[in-house]
């Protein structure tokens, strides 16, 4: 009788195969793959945004935003995207020897900067829209307010929250490939993904949303000041700006997401489950 999970072992032999098989695909492909990817990890930010607006209770807000926050990742597992920060899962496939250095460089490039795009995408619909007038503009306050504390993080802060962002997402990712229907992959996806943003811990591609939109609805002068009337200091609202942006979130975050997911979930269990098979 068929088990209606894989083993590690088994997981592990997929993912070196799935890692051969993004590296080989055409580049237009994993671009607009990582658009729609990016896109659906905005979907779940922008959701927890608006229904933690109004939470008075850090801890509470951030148990409310992970749950909302788990249906991106789910949306890029079952309808199909390409996350950069899952692709770290890619090193097994280099480890194997099976991808070349070069094609692991050139996939994590086109695929990181897709998700940019679909995130920035998204975070540009939602402004346009209005949504965040909502409750009195306290939508867009919270917005500002969130993008503002992920450009205040120390270089070394950001680093380490993103290596434990990443080994939690990469392990949702790998219990993913272990499940043999839909409802599994929900299921075993939706915990760690509510660990991690329950944590606080930092995501560079939710990031990619969540500060364009935080630096978006702050262009509006309104927004800014109902954000300043919450506790948003001054120092705090200049320095959310692009350069910030890149300088001491995104560069932080994507190395430590690489080490998290790239070395404490890919590189580890290569070398426990298919070392001596190479």
């Amino acid at each position: 009788m068929q088990s209606n999970f894989l083993s590690p072992a088994e997981v592990a032999e997929l993912v070196v195969g799935v890692g051969q098989r993004k590296a080989e695909m055409s580049v237009t492909n994993q671009l607009i793959l990582g658009v729609m990817a990016g896109a659906f990890i905005a979907f779940g930010a922008a959701g927890s945004c608006v229904a933690v607006h109004t939470v008075e209770s850090a801890g509470v807000a951030k148990a409310l935003a992970g749950a909302l926050f788990a249906a991106g990742l789910i949306m890029v597992v079952v309808a199909g995207g390409e996350l950069f920060t899952g692709n770290s899962l890619m090193l097994m496939a280099l480890a194997e020897g099976r991808i070349s250095p070069w094609q692991l460089l050139r996939s994590w490039l086109v695929v990181y900067a897709g998700n940019f795009a679909g995130a920035l995408l998204t975070a540009g619909l939602v402004c346009l829209s209005g949504q965040w007038g909502m409750s009195g503009g306290l939508l867009g306050a919270s917005v500002i307010k969130t993008a503002a504390g992920k450009t205040a993080l120390s270089f070394q802060n950001a680093f380490f929250l993103g290596i434990l962002c990443n080994w939690l997402v990469c392990l949702a990712v790998w219990m993913s490939f272990a499940a043999r229907d839909i409802a599994g992959k929900v299921l075993v996806i939706f915990f760690p993904i509510w660990i991690f943003v329950t944590s606080g811990f930092e995501h560079s591609v939710a990031n990619m949303y969540y500060i364009p939109a935080g630096i978006l609805a702050a262009a509006d002068p309104a927004l800014a000041e109902r954000a300043a009337s919450v506790g948003l200091s001054p120092e705090a609202l200049a320095n959310l700006n692009w350069g910030a942006m890149l300088q001491a979130n995104l560069l932080p975050v994507t190395l430590g997401n690489v080490v998290g997911g790239g070395v404490l979930v890919a590189l580890a269990c290569w070398f426990v489950y298919r070392r001596d098979k190479r």
